[in-house]
């Protein structure tokens, strides 16, 4: 790796572009980049806020990706600099333009964000007012949040509104730099789980494709054991023809394994009853009958973010790397690139640009990486962008999981609260940590596994507990992590658990639950939706991170083949202070529509061990004619703020499950469900 980046450096490498060229080149690394994910500090903030010349400069500390936080942000920095919307400039950064910021994960933008900033900008204000320079050794003032309360700050236009309705360049495909050409990768159709490589290939018939420019073989263009093969073309559409003219046969270890069996709670439970890992941790007796005993199978399912990721990489002269990237992280592409390529951090300036969804996909360093060792090769700007079917084979998708829940009741109360359960890692990714590195992890369990897994109702004993298990199949962090399938399973267990006792499965939960704040949204969500005693409709509730708040109602209607519409939700959210309502509300929608494709629509296709979608015929999503009529309601009664981002998808999923039992279908007990049996058939 030394070598290739010296050689970059060479005059007589920035000579070597033009049609024709094949390029071999051999490095290697062994352990991965770990992300750096600093907290925000007021002496942080102070560098995202400028003013010049009587206007304000707001560099995002945080990526937009469609949760508003370009608008949000600049909110609050109108409010405390007390100026007008049209005063601050918010700008997208490089990683010249701030300092190192952690990824835009975990709904925290406005709770962690929300407090160094004002204080920034009030520090700021004073500082203009007075002729000087804030300085953090100054005493911050606490915000002044009444300010929010502007007439002009109350709903302010969307940022990048306007463009993106006009279609104009935001988003990193809709990069051009002089001379560019567009490069893809290609690896074995099968997990990079297993090994493999180019075995053979036709390089002349490659070559006589129009458009043609490199063929590129370099040890970096890996992903776990998979070996790939780089393409660069003059056009886009010539990628496709060079692909097929190259015809790779590849060299496999063949993959016979199958997620589900790997993960079979009954089997595990077999070979070890007390999992490693605890959430709960009272002793539970074992012995004797059970008034409940369920089995749950949640299955993967991709991002299936619209915007399929991209990155145009582009070396200058003196060997220096310009990256415009459009990934959640804008620091940790360069940390990867930078060690897999042997360049210094100043030798690497990373632009960041508007995502087009992401929902925790884009958080890995890959399109970057591959952008980047094609540039070097070919010594010209370079744009990779994955195809749907790369972003199904090659992306991590969310956890699948299987669980095993069993409850005593007694005089209608939860008396004993048993659920196990066998998830893949989510935060210790298998598409990021090699085996050894994740069989490291297992001590200490994975955080984003345990989400949501935690049962805020109360009960006489509660064990919760959880194994984890490296599959062929890549998983990670999925919208809400574990929070979403794992509070489809207690709140479909609850629900039952209510039936059971021949009680309303509202007055059940509130005469559990634990926290009075989730006791509010439960009841809110519950009097928006009409309930009363013995109505068919589905409740659910939870809490997100242990700070935000939902409950959701869901009213569904059966076809004579069983087939199931949702035709309204309500939902009651509280996520502390509100900064922007109609963004708060566009993000409870997206986690309704989360929970209705998790529950009835999506999954992953498989040969296999292997993804075999390619389409989004072969791995659905929802429709505009699958969406229901929303009511959503936001609980502000002067918390702090926490997040939004992911909260509501605690309770949606659920509601519609409880509401396909509360019309007489069957309790749905693995995803997506299929009306002939209630469970789903597809996968290994």
């Amino acid at each position: 790796m030394a070598d290739a980046a010296i050689a970059l450096t060479r005059r007589s490498w920035l000579q070597l572009s033009g049609a024709g060229l094949t390029v071999a080149l051999f490095s290697g690394c062994a352990l991965p980049v770990i992300p750096q994910r600093p907290a925000p500090s007021l002496g942080d903030a102070l560098g995202w806020i400028r003013h010049d010349a009587g206007r304000y400069t707001l560099w995002l500390p945080r990526v937009e990706m469609g949760q508003g936080m370009l608008t949000g942000l600049k909110q609050i920095a109108c409010a405390e600099l007390g100026v007008g919307w049209d005063a601050v400039s918010v700008k997208l950064p490089s990683t010249a333009d701030i300092g190192r910021v952690k990824a835009t994960v975990g709904s925290d933008s406005i709770k962690d964000y929300a407090l160094p900033l004002a204080q920034a900008c009030a520090l700021l204000r004073d500082a203009v007012a007075r002729g000087g320079f804030p300085s953090a050794g100054d005493a911050p003032p606490l915000p002044r949040w009444p300010g929010l309360d502007r007439p002009d700050l109350k709903r302010p236009p969307l940022e990048q509104g306007e463009a993106i309705v006009r279609g104009q360049p935001l988003y990193v495909a809709d990069v051009r730099r002089p001379g560019l050409v567009f490069g893809r990768v290609l690896y074995a159709p099968q997990s990079p789980e297993f090994a493999s490589a180019p075995r053979a290939f036709d390089e002349a018939a490659a070559r006589a494709q129009p458009g043609f420019v490199a063929l590129v073989r370099d040890d970096v263009l890996a992903q776990g054991q998979a070996r790939g093969i780089g393409i660069v073309a003059g056009t886009p559409g010539a990628l496709d023809r060079i692909e097929r003219a190259l015809a790779v046969q590849w060299q496999v270890e063949e993959n016979k394994a199958g997620w589900r069996e790997l993960l079979d709670i009954d089997a595990r439970l077999a070979r070890d009853p007390k999992l490693t890992h605890a959430v709960h941790d009272d002793s539970v007796p074992k012995a004797g009958a059970w008034d409940l005993d369920l089995r749950f199978d949640i299955p993967p399912a991709a991002h299936a973010a619209m915007e399929p990721r991209a990155a145009v990489a582009e070396f200058a002269p003196d060997g220096k790397l310009q990256l415009w990237v459009g990934s959640q992280d804008v620091f940790y592409p360069r940390d990867v690139v930078a060690k897999r390529l042997g360049l210094g951090d100043d030798e690497i300036t990373v632009h960041s640009h508007r995502l087009g969804g992401a929902f925790g996909g884009k958080t890995l360093c890959t399109v970057e990486l591959e952008a980047a060792v094609l540039a070097r090769a070919t010594c010209r700007p370079v744009k990779v962008q994955w195809t749907r079917a790369q972003e199904f084979a090659q992306g991590f998708h969310r956890a699948p999981s299987s669980h095993r829940v069993r409850v005593r009741l007694r005089d209608g109360r939860l008396q004993h609260w048993w659920h196990a359960f066998v998830s893949s890692h989510i935060l210790f990714t298998n598409a990021a940590m090699p085996p050894w590195m994740q069989a490291v992890s297992r001590f200490v369990g994975d955080a984003g596994v345990a989400r949501g897994a935690r049962l805020p109702y109360r009960a006489d004993a509660r064990e919760t507990r959880f194994a984890l298990q490296r599959l062929p199949v890549l998983a990670g962090p999925w919208r809400g992590l574990g929070a979403g399938p794992n509070h489809f399973v207690t709140e479909s267990a609850i629900d039952e658990c209510a039936r059971l006792a021949g009680q309303d499965p509202l007055a059940f939960r509130l005469a559990h639950i634990e926290d009075e704040r989730l006791a509010r949204v439960l009841k809110h969500a519950a009097q928006m939706a009409g309930w009363t005693a013995g109505s068919r409709l589905g409740i659910a509730c939870g809490v997100y991170k242990d700070m935000s708040y939902a409950a959701v109602v869901a009213d569904v209607a059966a076809a004579a083949d069983g087939a199931v519409r949702v035709r309204r939700m309500w939902c009651a959210h509280d996520c502390g202070r509100v900064i922007n309502a109609d963004q708060v509300r566009a993000q409870c929608e997206g986690n309704l529509v989360w929970g209705l494709g998790l529950v009835l629509i999506e999954s992953l296709g498989f040969d296999g061990g292997n993804v075999a979608s390619a389409t989004f015929a072969d791995s659905p999503i929802p429709r505009w004619g699958d969406i229901p009529t929303m009511q959503i309601d936001l609980i502000d009664t002067g918390e702090p703020p926490t997040g939004a981002g992911e909260t509501a998808i605690v309770a949606a999923g659920a509601a519609i499950a409880n509401a396909i039992r509360a019309t007489g279908g069957p309790r749905v007990l693995s995803l997506p469900y299929r009306p002939a049996t209630g469970r789903n058939n597809a996968g290994p």
